[in-house]
């Protein structure tokens, strides 16, 4: 089975090409710049302009994949905030592209979609009403709706604050971030009254893989079962490594001045998942000891 998945250089993008190749797919990794994935028989990696619709158009041409997951977009707020054509270029625009190519050529689309679409109080289920609060969530949104529309029995899949091992060449995540600055003794301000269901890597992964395997279609939240703030997150990534928890200061959200408007009460609901892919996702602490286990793995 021929899989196509963009965003390939980003987190999730790198974790899902290597976790769908290691189950035996034949992954074709489009994104931008060079490949940032380590070699494997079973991934091919191709640099693909996804804003572009011949580009789209051909490389799914050229690869007749039986499934298109699309990962990549502009998915800092306040960069969509402020570069509003540019983040519908990329974020409704290239979903588009990807979309029409997927239904000329027959293969089946999964769309990566955000929490962001909701606003308050969360935890949000798969049906509930949309409403959000900033442009990334609003551009996200738009394609969303657009892939309900236009995809027949197109999959659309939502994580929220996605964390796990650091892959080389990729971006580190929250835990990564709070690790390296408590390990330099550091002292840290980390926002106390945002809560979320964080979502381990390999939790969506797997999520993937099911809905592949067994052939699903429709919306699914693939996030943490826990609601919990990102202070008490980088409490626990403290406790995991034995690190000074007294470095860490818990604040209010007004501490860091931000250009967008964040949910305050946030996360989503993860039964429909539960249900139907027989998902069962880590808990945070499990899932912040794995990935520190498999970042001294992925370092020897």
């Amino acid at each position: 089975m021929k899989i196509v998945v963009t965003g390939a250089n980003g987190f999730t993008g790198q974790h899902a090409t290597q976790y769908l190749a290691n189950k035996g797919f034949d992954v074709f990794a489009l994104s931008r710049g060079e490949a940032r994935l380590a070699k494997h028989n079973q991934i091919h990696y191709h640099t693909c302009e996804l804003t572009n619709v011949s580009s789209v158009d051909a490389i799914i041409q050229q690869i007749q994949p039986d499934w298109i997951i699309h990962i990549a977009a502009m998915s800092k707020p306040d960069e969509c905030n402020n570069e509003r054509e540019n983040c519908l270029l990329h974020n409704v625009q290239a979903t588009i592209h990807l979309g029409e190519a997927a239904i000329k050529h027959q293969a089946r689309f999964i769309y990566f979609s955000t929490d962001f679409i909701f606003g308050e109080n969360g935890p949000h289920g798969e049906d509930d009403i949309p409403g959000p609060l900033n442009f990334y969530g609003e551009s996200k949104l738009q394609a969303e709706n657009w892939v309900k529309q236009n995809v027949p029995h197109a999959v659309i899949v939502r994580p929220v604050f996605i964390y796990g091992p650091e892959l080389p060449g990729s971006r580190p995540s929250f835990i990564q971030w709070v690790q390296k600055q408590l390990k330099q003794e550091k002292s840290i301000k980390v926002v106390n009254d945002q809560k979320r269901t964080p979502t381990y890597v390999y939790d969506i992964c797997k999520g993937l893989e099911t809905i592949i395997v067994e052939d699903h279609q429709g919306i699914f939240h693939l996030a943490g079962a826990e609601i919990i703030t990102p202070y008490e997150m980088a409490v626990e990534v403290a406790n995991c490594l034995s690190l000074n928890v007294h470095l860490i200061e818990a604040v209010d959200s007004n501490s860091f001045p931000e250009p967008v408007i964040r949910a305050k009460q946030s996360g989503l609901k993860i039964e429909r998942a539960r249900e139907i892919l027989n998902y069962k996702p880590h808990s945070f602490a499990e899932g912040v000891r794995k990935s520190f286990l498999a970042d001294q793995l992925i370092q020897k």
